[in-house]
């Protein structure tokens, strides 16, 4: 039996952004969350010095688990077995061995609409079946306690990310911690997809292993480490997981890249590279939550980290498909329809990326002030 899903949307403004790109046109990319920056210095001079010393082979690096499970320890106070650290080629992967280390078949799996593309679609590739709940402003485009409480029958599992992709909003310690009392109240396993912490501007991100540690953690050296090319992440398993997950993950891929491996120790050690990237994106955040009301946008979640904005856009459009494109057509600034995030209500929202450089940004700016101001006029 095979499953259908859905495109992801934003691929073909990519698409169309490269090819206008490759005939000379000045195109910024805001499409994707990918940082413009690259991976730390001292993470690419490792790579370089192991290409010179060191064939490589299949491998799992106990030093850089043991290193992720430190910085568990550092961070969020959690100690954390170096044993239930699986490493993957990327989040994705990651996601798709907790899917299938924590769930059977025609499991109903809740999760918030708009959410990132992938915790649909992945789930109804292995044949689980997600429930999209919308959630709208007054939750911060989250799922709350209450909701999950309310549920009937009770999901088998649901997924959560904070900060979150397509809003950036935050979920805060004390709903975090109700979330999790109430799934372990109701038998429900939670996935927290956490590719984004450490990109916060003002709010605390807990991980939801603080408040249940059977929960499977889903993180990547993609985000906050600036790593994306490198497909590297990992999943904390819970204890009784982590053998399934390994498993799962060398039938179906083996090992990780053993390069990126090599690189991510000492990128891990990179900090203060690593927060100046965060401090660009900050500033990038603050022009466009100034600049995008200017434009007309003044209906926006409110990005607490990661480095989106999600913005109402149904005064202008009832496509954002085509307004995007249309966007990019006439400015060159790509951006991501809000189809992919929310299939229901997403045709009047859309999703810019302040992961580029602040100049980029402030160039984007100059171009759509004046379109959206030609386009309200009209």
């Amino acid at each position: 039996m095979t499953t259908r899903i859905e495109p992801f949307k934003a691929i073909a403004i990519s698409e169309l952004a490269h090819r206008l790109k490759a005939e000379g046109k000045p195109v910024i990319h805001m499409e994707f969350g990918q940082p413009s920056t690259g991976a730390p210095k001292a993470a690419i001079e490792t790579a370089h010095r192991v290409l010179d010393s060191d064939a490589m082979s299949y491998w799992e690096s106990a030093p850089l688990r043991a290193r992720i499970a430190a910085q568990y320890r550092e961070t969020y106070g959690l100690d954390i077995a170096p044993e239930r650290v699986v490493l993957t080629a990327g989040a994705s992967p990651a996601l798709l061995l907790a899917m299938l280390a924590g769930f059977e078949a025609g499991d109903r799996i809740a999760m918030a609409r708009p959410g990132y593309v992938a915790y649909r679609n992945t789930s109804r590739a292995i044949h689980l079946q997600p429930v999209e709940i919308d959630c709208g402003p007054e939750t911060r485009y989250q799922l709350s306690a209450q909701m999950l409480a309310e549920m009937d029958p009770a999901p088998a599992g649901i997924i959560i990310a904070s900060p979150a992709n397509p809003t950036g909003t935050i979920l805060p310690p004390e709903e975090l911690a109700a979330i999790a009392e109430v799934c372990k109240a109701r038998g429900i396993r939670i996935i927290s997809d956490e590719i984004y912490h450490g990109i916060a501007y003002d709010k605390p991100t807990p991980s939801v292993l603080e408040f249940d540690d059977g929960a499977f953690i889903v993180n990547s050296f993609s985000k906050y480490y600036s790593m994306v090319g490198w497909r590297l992440g990992w999943i904390i398993a819970p204890e009784d997981k982590a053998d399934t997950v390994r498993a799962y993950r060398g039938n179906l891929f083996l090992t990780p890249p053993s390069l990126s491996q090599h690189a991510a120790l000492a990128a891990m050690d990179c900090h203060k590279e690593l927060e100046a990237h965060v401090q660009t994106y900050r500033a990038n955040r603050a022009a466009l939550l100034e600049a995008l009301p200017r434009m007309g946008l003044s209906s926006i979640a409110p990005p607490d980290g990661a480095f989106y904005i999600w913005a109402d856009i149904g005064h202008l459009t009832d496509n954002s498909l085509a307004f995007c494109e249309r966007l990019l057509r006439d400015t060159f600034v790509a951006t991501a329809p809000g189809l992919d995030f929310d299939p229901v209500n997403g045709h009047r929202f859309m999703r810019f990326s302040f992961a580029v450089s602040t100049p980029e940004v402030k160039e984007a700016i100059s171009r759509m002030e004046p379109w959206f101001a030609a386009l309200r006029g009209s």
